[in-house]
């Protein structure tokens, strides 16, 4: 759980979006910070018409690939959650959490990658 905490922090600390130099429409650099489940689901749930919308889908899956990577990296043979084979596309699995997390305000309070996690094992539970 050590490695999540250290992505967690990493993820939340790392400057995202900047628009490289010479563009002709530069883009004024934009802060992202998750520490809620709440937090994730509004960027994954952003309407794509509003400002940064590209910027704050990209950051949210950016994030839940890179936790959900580490933890199964770490987790050895007890994993909370198993994807099928093949993988559910991620855009499909991250509007449903987003869904997830509207749907009881108890999932807006728990820690971005607490509610991640609690969602995926619900979503996708390991058999046997």
């Amino acid at each position: 759980m050590k490695s999540l905490a250290v992505l967690a922090a990493l993820a939340i600390a790392a400057p995202l979006v900047t628009t490289p130099l010479g563009s002709a429409s530069a883009a004024e650099p934009i802060n992202l910070n998750v520490r809620t489940s709440r937090d994730l689901a509004e960027l994954c749930g952003v309407n794509p018409k509003e400002a940064a919308a590209d910027a704050k889908i990209n950051f949210c899956h950016g994030f839940a690939q890179g936790a959900v990577d580490v933890y199964l990296q770490t987790a050895g043979n007890k994993k909370a959650f198993c994807f099928p084979s093949p993988a559910p596309r991620r855009t499909q699995t991250m509007n449903e959490f987003v869904a997830w997390v509207r749907a009881l305000p108890d999932h807006q309070k728990l820690g971005a990658t607490q509610g991640l996690f609690q969602f995926l094992g619900e979503r996708f539970p390991c058999k046997g």
